[in-house]
């Protein structure tokens, strides 16, 4: 009689690959269309093995958005370094993240500002709390730049201009039509800070 073959055992569950399979997934097609079904087959788990690992897609999500912050956000302070002519400055932010959301194809736009139209409330809640971080870091880069009556303004044309490059990126729109885009929308802040 054969002795049976000793059973191989699946190696242990990588959480943390999990959350950056699961935020690549997230990115590309969006929170709102991506299901638990998709989430398992992509993490090669089943339902309870995700609900034990993240809690619930949501708290899987919070996990990939908080990862998205710490490996794919555009970098601000870098950018909006103290020294720098502001027009300058902040039209090489429109530039970065033309570049930023258009670099890989499966990646496209900004994870954050996308989520923030979300159908689901959770998710946009969460989106739109995290977004805070950037527009904070923006305003505070202008107000110490320009007239106190014009900060909130220009704020806004920043983030306008930010989150219209990524849903272009989005929609398909090559890298270079983006830069340009974001140098036209740069120059309209040389008066701003003349």
């Amino acid at each position: 009689m054969q002795a049976a073959a000793p059973r191989q055992r699946r190696p242990a569950f990588d959480r943390e690959k999990g959350v950056e399979t699961a935020k690549a997934l997230f990115h590309a097609r969006g929170y709102d269309a991506v299901s638990i079904s998709d989430l398992t087959q992509a993490l090669e788990i089943n339902p309870p093995s995700l609900y034990a690992a993240y809690g619930s897609k949501l708290d899987l999500f919070e996990r990939a958005l908080q990862s998205y912050l710490s490996s794919d956000f555009l970098p601000f302070e870098k950018i909006l370094r103290p020294g720098r002519p502001p027009a300058e400055a902040l039209t090489d932010l429109m530039v970065a993240a033309a570049r930023h959301y258009t670099k890989d194809p499966g990646k496209l736009g900004c994870l954050i500002t996308e989520t923030m139209q979300a159908d689901d409330a959770p998710a946009r809640e969460l989106a739109n709390g995290l977004a805070k971080g950037g527009r904070n870091a923006i305003r505070a880069y202008v107000a110490a730049h320009a007239p106190k009556k014009d900060v909130d303004r220009i704020t806004d044309y920043l983030l306008l201009n930010l989150r219209g490059l990524s849903s272009y990126a989005r929609l398909g729109y090559t890298q270079k039509k983006l830069v340009d885009c974001s140098r036209t929308a740069g120059r309209a802040l040389d008066s701003e800070f003349a």
